[in-house]
């Protein structure tokens, strides 16, 4: 017969007790290793979790950049589990869809500090460039926010008339262009500027580009605050 597990609290489930579970007791602000630990106490032994921990900052650096790793990626770092791997991926999941949902309640213009902390929780510390756009109706409320391409550290193939086409197929009448730039620097290239022209050469369909916005850990380069729109 399979023992009942013990009723003695364990560390780590002392801690999390002290952390949040006192009634009315104001949620402390954790940091960066606090809050991976505690995340690692279900799926790793405990005398395990600090030297993970201290491995996985040391190579990404932020909480932020961890969970936005690959898996392969996060294996190869510190030998962790499928578990703890999916805890992780499960973390950003849930970081990028609160922002989403905070972004999304209003027109998109009107909750523009909104709008940049999704796109940041989305794709500043994505290891590859992405490209996005967020497909707007006519009062600027996200109708589609559809991932375009993904490609290498510094280059993700978009094609101007593929993002033209899907905006007449959803009845867009605005768009953002949302990417990345996994080297940290926000500023738009050359090939950037250029594919964004040939976008923006659709208002002759109605359509109107309101910004194209490059991700990148260092910071948000906005073409319309640039005057490359």
């Amino acid at each position: 017969m399979r023992p009942l597990p013990s009723s003695t609290p364990q560390p780590s489930d002392r801690l999390s007790a002290s952390l949040f579970d006192l009634p009315g007791a104001r949620q402390p602000e954790l940091d960066d290793a606090s809050l991976l630990s505690l995340l690692m106490t279900r799926t790793l032994p405990q005398r395990d979790i600090p030297r993970v921990v201290e491995t996985l900052l040391k190579v990404f650096g932020s909480v932020a950049a961890v969970v936005a790793a690959d898996p392969p990626e996060l294996a190869r770092a510190a030998s962790l589990n499928a578990t703890t791997i999916t805890d992780l991926k499960l973390l950003q999941q849930l970081s990028v869809r609160l922002a989403r949902s905070e972004a999304c309640r209003r027109p998109v213009v009107s909750s523009w500090s909104c709008l940049i902390a999704y796109v940041r929780s989305a794709l500043a510390h994505a290891p590859r460039e992405q490209f996005r756009a967020l497909y707007l109706d006519r009062k600027n409320v996200l109708l589609r926010d559809e991932f375009l391409a993904e490609g290498t550290v510094d280059h993700a193939p978009v094609y101007p008339r593929e993002v033209i086409r899907r905006a007449l197929e959803v009845s867009a009448s605005a768009l953002i262009l949302v990417h990345n730039h996994p080297s940290g620097d926000p500023t738009p290239s050359r090939a950037d500027i250029e594919m964004t022209r040939q976008i923006n050469d659709a208002r002759v369909f109605g359509l109107q580009v309101h910004d194209h916005l490059v991700i990148g850990r260092q910071g948000t380069a906005s073409f319309k605050q640039l005057g490359l729109i």
